[in-house]
């Protein structure tokens, strides 16, 4: 999976639409191949951005779990937590 597509299900406080939306334009750019689509394609691409948003948000409202939901701030200090020790320098 691209690493730049979080979990989006059973947070606090709820993601966003804009969250929804950034994960469905990451997605696309990624099977997609393109990080901006040219002029003919940009029609398509906005397409697929707005469908894989539409279907997330309708995932998201249709799970349901037991399990306690997820800190935002706790995840976000674990993803730089991890690019930190990912990105170190080397040390000899």
């Amino acid at each position: 999976m691209c690493r730049n597509i979080r979990r989006l299900h059973n947070m606090e406080p709820p993601v966003t639409d804009e969250e929804v939306r950034a994960a469905a334009l990451q997605y696309v750019r990624k099977v997609s191949g393109s990080t901006a689509p040219s002029a003919k394609n940009k029609e398509v691409f906005d397409r697929a951005v707005e469908a894989v948003a539409a279907a997330t948000a309708e995932l998201m409202d249709g799970l349901v779990t037991s399990a306690p939901p997820r800190s935002q701030e706790e995840e976000a200090r674990r993803r730089k937590e991890r690019s930190m020790r990912r990105f170190a320098p080397v040390t000899e």
